[in-house]
């Protein structure tokens, strides 16, 4: 090979180089959705780092307050929240509203009351018989329930043909430990259900403490996020409780006894929803029942026929219960893109009473947390109404035509007929 063909080879292994480099440097970087509202609203970076800091320590002390039990004898875990939520609060010095809130959670002894919690309910725990966090007794029971089990399975593999019997005897004892897990998994749940109204009966002023710190930050959050003009329906976050203010609820859900709440921030009153930039729609949207996942709760679909009204306006209905059509309407709800009203509830429906009302399945009259305007594949537009939790726990929804002159597709003529 000469000298000359050579030097091409070099250099169109290079340019091979340069050409994969250029690729990689191509590939979109994933960005979170915190960044994503950054750069659309042109923030600085810690603006939007302190938003969710902020949610971070309120949401750990709402579910905290909720589920005290669940951090029994989990001193690793505990030490590893305190010490970032110390870190966290150190960060917060923007403005007088952030040393205020700093001054609080010196003043309310936050670390301390949740140090003073978990002793609590490590003291009911022991008093009951559990003196180890579920964790815990899971890793040991195993451990002990293995080391048995593996000594008999090798002994009995000496054993002149056992060999046919040793396929499903290993069978058998992997499934023990499944079942040892799930009575002490049970048995843990049962004790959580049973001790949970005596922890907060005792401990009611501790509690109280930590949830009006988590009231406060929220609040603290909402009003930051006004002044950085950012639109409040962008902000989703999770929470275990109704307790706090300020909030609207998109949907709940239980997952073993334990609640999850979905939120944004509600508007002050008389302050304008602030528009979400084009590229920013997506984050939007809210958050509704899978058709997989549907729980009773979310089977009670009302809708109010025999509609009189136009504009918006609701003058007069029938409610129906439409709950044999859930999987219908869920259907409906995933082809729709939603928005809210210019009006308000009342607004909507001005003559909203006893006698003119949505029901509960109890009987109880509906209270309307949230409105959407849903728009099924830019052929159709309804309202969809969201009921907070009944004292029954039902949560209720209807949907309802925005005029009485509307014509209504033919696929959905079964469900608003």
């Amino acid at each position: 090979m000469s000298e000359t063909d050579s030097d091409k080879e070099v250099e169109s292994e290079a340019s091979k180089v340069e050409t994969e480099e250029k690729k990689i440097s191509k590939k979109p970087v994933r960005k979170t959705q915190g960044q994503l509202i950054q750069e659309a609203l042109g923030l600085s970076p810690t603006a939007i780092q302190d938003v969710e800091k902020k949610l971070f320590i309120a949401r750990f002390l709402d579910y905290y307050s909720e589920e005290t039990l669940d951090f029994i004898y989990k001193e690793r875990a505990i030490g590893q929240y305190l010490n970032q939520i110390g870190s966290h609060m150190t960060t917060f010095k923007t403005g007088e509203e952030d040393k205020l809130l700093v001054q609080s959670f010196e003043s309310k002894k936050i670390i301390e009351t949740i140090k003073q919690l978990k002793s609590k309910s490590e003291e009911l725990a022991f008093s009951k018989g559990i003196k180890a966090s579920m964790d815990k007794r899971l890793r040991k029971l195993t451990f002990l329930l293995l080391i048995p089990m593996f000594v008999l399975i090798i002994g009995l593999s000496f054993i002149e043909g056992i060999l046919f019997f040793l396929f499903p005897l290993l069978c058998v004892f992997c499934m023990v430990p499944q079942l040892i897990k799930g009575s002490v998994v049970k048995k843990w749940f049962q004790f959580k259900e049973q001790n949970k109204n005596q922890m907060y009966a005792e401990n009611r002023e501790d509690i109280m403490i930590l949830k009006s710190f988590a009231g406060e930050i929220l609040d603290n959050v909402r009003s930051k996020l006004l002044e950085l003009k950012v639109p409040l329906q962008l902000i989703k976050f999770t929470l275990s409780s109704r307790d706090y203010e300020n909030l609207k609820m998109i949907s709940h859900k239980s997952i073993k006894g334990t609640n999850q709440f979905f939120y944004t921030f509600d508007y002050p009153p008389g302050v304008e929803t602030i528009p979400v930039p084009e590229n920013l729609l997506q984050y939007q949207q809210p958050i509704f029942p899978e058709k997989a996942k549907l729980e009773k709760r979310e089977k009670n679909f009302i809708v109010l026929t025999e509609m009189k009204g136009s504009s918006g306006i609701i003058n007069s209905f029938i409610p129906t219960l439409k709950d044999t059509l859930a999987e219908k309407i869920n259907d409906m709800l995933n082809n729709c893109e939603f928005s809210k009203p210019p009006q308000d509830f009342k607004t909507i429906i001005p003559a909203y009473s006893p006698n003119l009302a949505i029901f509960c399945l109890c009987g109880d009259i509906a209270n309307i947390s949230n409105v959407q305007i849903c728009n099924w594949k830019n052929q159709f537009r309804f309202y969809l109404f969201e009921g907070k939790e009944c004292k029954c726990g039902e949560v209720i929804y209807a949907l309802s035509l925005m005029d009485e002159s509307d014509e209504v597709p033919e696929e959905l003529k079964e469900i608003f007929s």
